[in-house]
C-alpha cells in the first residue's frame, strides 16, 4: 500500500532582512492511508510550519522550501500550479487552525462561512446546504444549531468558534485532515467528544490525519504513529505504544516528563480581600420580530459571590460557554453586570468609565490567545510600554525603555527582544509578552484567560511556575480561567466549577479534586485525568 502523503527531506526558511533562518531542516515522513500520525514538540520546533507546507500556507515568498517533496497521492504539492492547489485545498485536504478568532471572518455569521465550503467544493446551495450545515454543526457539539447560524465569530465561545472550524474542515469529507492543535480552546469533555467525532470520522470514512499537538495525553488515546520534533528536525518517530514505554531520545523523555507540577501558596484568611462579588449577574437579552422585542435573556452570569484575596488564586473551571470569561469581565468592568462588585474596599460596581481608569493599571488582564490580542503592527517594546504611556505618563522614555526591559526579563525574555514584532514569536513567548504587558504596571489583581491553552506541556509547566513565582514576589490575587484542570490544580487555593452560568460546586482546591460532590465535577475530572467518573453514593 502506498502513502497518501509523503513528506520527504522537507526544509522550511524564513527571510528576515538580508538573512534566512532554517526553521524545518530535512523532515521526512509518511501517512498510510486511514492512519493518524502525530507530530509533537515545543513551541517553536516546526511543528506548525511542517504543516502548512503541505497546503503552501506559508507566507511566501518570506518563506521558502530550500529542499523537499510533498506527494499526495503520486503529485508533489510544491510543484503544484494554483489551480491544483485551490481544489485540493478544502476539498482532498483540509485543515483545522490553532487560533480560530484568527481564521474565522468576522464579518460573516457561521452559516455562511461553513456553507462557502460546501458551495465551492460540492456544488450545495440554498436549503441543501441550510441542511448540512446544521448537520456539521450538530456533529461538534454546538447546542441548539439552529440559533448559532445567524451568529458571527465574535459571538461564539473560544470552544465553540474551534468547533465552526472544525465543521468547516470536515464539511467535505476529506481523504486527509491536518490538524494543527484542533482541541487547544476546548474544555476537557468536549474535547473529549470532539476526539471521539474525529476518530469515529477518520475511521468511517477511512480519512487519514496529521495531528498536530502539545498533549501528549491525546498523542497516546489518539494517534497510530508519533513523530518528535525539536529545533526543526525529527529526533524519534515510531508507533505511539513504543514511543511511551520507551522513548530513546532525551528530547522525548523530556516531554513525557514534562506537567506543571507544585502547589499553590497556602490559604491565609489574614490575607487583605483584593476582589469580593456579592450575587452578580450578566443576562444578555435574546431579541425576536420586527422590532426586536426582548424574549428571553442568556444568563451568562447568575447570581455568582466570591471573594479573593492577595497572593492567593481562584480556579474558575467549566465546559466553554458556561460563563466563565463573563464573570471575569464583569468583575474587571468589562461588561455591565448587576450585584455587587468591590475592588480593594471599594464598591465599583457603579463607577463611570472617568472613576475606572485610576484603577485599571492595578486590575489587568491576560487573554486566552496572545496573537489576537497582541498588535502585529507594534514591536514588543511598543506592546508593553503601552500602558506605562497611559497610566505612568510622567515617566521619560529612558524610564519606560527600563521598566520594559525589567518586564520582558522577569518574564523569561531577552530586553534585546524589545525591537521584534509579535509574528517572530512562538506560541509560548507571545504568552509571556502578555504576562509582562500586565505585570510592567504593578497590578494587584490579575484575571488569566485561559493563558496556557495554546501552550505545548512543558511551556505550560513554565509558565505555570512564572505564574506562581510572580505572585509570590508581587502579592498578586489571581482569578484563573481555565478547562485545564491539571494547570488549575497546580495553581489554585480555591476552585469554583460553573455550568450554564452557575456555580455547580465551590470549596477548596484539594476538597474538591479529592472529594468532588457534584455529578458534573466528577464528568470534569474523569475527562481530565482520564480516570472512571466515581458515582455519588
Amino acid at each position: 500500500m502506498n502513502p497518501i502523503l509523503s513528506v520527504k527531506d522537507l526544509s522550511v526558511a524564513f527571510r528576515h532582512g538580508g538573512s534566512s533562518n532554517l526553521a524545518v531542516d530535512r523532515v521526512s515522513f509518511d501517512i498510510m492511508p486511514g492512519e493518524v500520525v502525530a507530530l509533537v514538540g515545543e513551541s517553536g520546533s516546526g511543528k506548525s510550519a511542517t504543516a502548512a507546507s503541505v497546503l503552501r500556507l506559508l507566507p511566501y515568498p518570506a518563506a521558502s522550501h530550500p529542499s523537499g517533496e510533498i506527494l499526495f497521492e503520486g503529485r508533489d504539492l510544491l510543484e503544484a500550479d494554483d489551480r491544483t492547489l485551490r481544489d485540493v485545498r478544502g476539498g482532498d485536504i483540509t485543515q483545522i487552525f490553532q487560533e480560530p478568532m484568527t481564521s474565522l471572518n468576522p464579518l460573516h455569521p457561521v452559516e455562511r462561512q461553513v456553507g462557502e465550503t460546501l458551495a465551492i467544493h460540492g456544488g450545495l446551495t440554498g436549503a441543501a446546504a441550510r441542511k448540512r450545515v446544521l448537520e456539521l454543526l450538530n456533529e461538534v457539539g454546538i447546542r441548539e444549531p439552529e440559533k448559532r447560524l445567524g451568529a458571527f465569530p465574535h459571538e461564539l465561545s473560544g470552544g465553540q468558534r474551534q468547533r465552526v472550524m472544525i465543521a468547516m474542515a470536515l464539511a467535505n469529507r476529506p481523504k486527509l485532515l491536518i490538524a494543527d492543535e484542533p482541541t487547544t480552546a476546548l474544555d476537557v469533555t468536549v474535547q473529549a467528544q470532539i476526539l471521539k467525532l474525529l476518530k469515529t470520522l477518520q475511521r468511517d470514512h477511512g480519512m487519514s490525519m496529521l495531528f498536530i499537538t502539545h498533549d501528549l495525553g491525546i498523542v497516546r488515546k489518539f494517534a497510530d504513529r508519533v513523530c518528535v520534533m525539536t529545533k526543526g528536525k525529527i529526533v524519534e518517530h515510531g508507533p505511539v505504544a513504543e514511543i511511551f514505554d520507551d522513548p530513546q531520545h532525551d528530547y522525548t523523555k523530556h516531554l513525557l516528563a514534562a506537567e506543571p507540577k507544585g502547589l499553590p501558596p497556602a490559604h491565609d484568611p489574614s490575607r487583605e480581600v483584593v476582589m469580593e462579588a456579592d450575587d452578580v449577574k450578566v443576562w444578555f437579552p435574546l431579541k425576536a420580530g420586527l422590532l426586536r422585542k426582548t424574549v428571553d435573556h442568556v444568563k451568562a452570569v447568575n447570581g455568582i459571590s466570591l471573594k479573593l484575596r492577595a497572593g492567593e488564586t481562584l480556579g474558575v473551571v467549566g465546559e466553554s460557554g458556561s460563563g466563565k470569561t463573563t464573570l471575569g469581565l464583569a468583575l474587571t468592568r468589562m461588561i455591565a453586570s448587576e450585584g455587587r462588585i468591590a475592588f480593594i474596599g471599594k464598591d465599583i460596581n457603579a463607577y463611570s468609565y472617568r472613576e475606572m481608569k485610576p484603577l485599571r493599571e492595578e486590575m489587568q488582564i491576560v487573554f486566552q490567545d496572545p496573537y489576537g490580542s497582541l498588535s502585529p503592527r507594534m514591536s514588543i517594546g511598543e506592546i508593553v510600554a503601552e500602558g506605562l504611556k497611559i497610566h505612568e505618563r510622567g515617566l521619560t522614555a529612558r524610564e519606560r525603555e527600563i521598566r520594559v526591559s525589567e518586564a520582558l526579563e522577569e518574564v523569561g525574555l531577552d530586553a534585546a527582544t524589545r525591537w521584534r514584532y509579535p509574528h517572530e514569536f512562538s506560541g509560548g513567548q507571545r504568552q509571556r509578552v502578555a504576562i509582562a504587558r500586565a505585570m510592567v504596571l504593578k497590578p494587584r489583581f490579575v484575571m488569566l484567560d485561559e493563558p496556557t491553552s495554546a501552550l505545548d506541556m512543558s511551556v505550560q509547566a513554565q509558565v505555570v511556575d512564572l505564574l506562581r513565582s510572580l505572585q509570590k514576589k508581587h502579592n498578586l490575587a489571581y482569578l484563573f480561567i481555565s478547562h485545564d484542570l491539571k494547570v488549575v490544580r497546580a495553581l489554585a487555593n480555591e476552585i469554583i466549577v460553573m455550568r450554564l452560568g452557575e456555580v455547580v460546586e465551590r470549596g477548596p482546591a484539594r476538597d474538591v479534586f479529592e472529594n468532588p460532590k457534584a455529578d458534573y465535577t466528577r464528568a470534569l475530572l474523569a475527562a481530565a485525568f482520564d480516570i472512571e467518573p466515581v458515582e455519588a453514593g
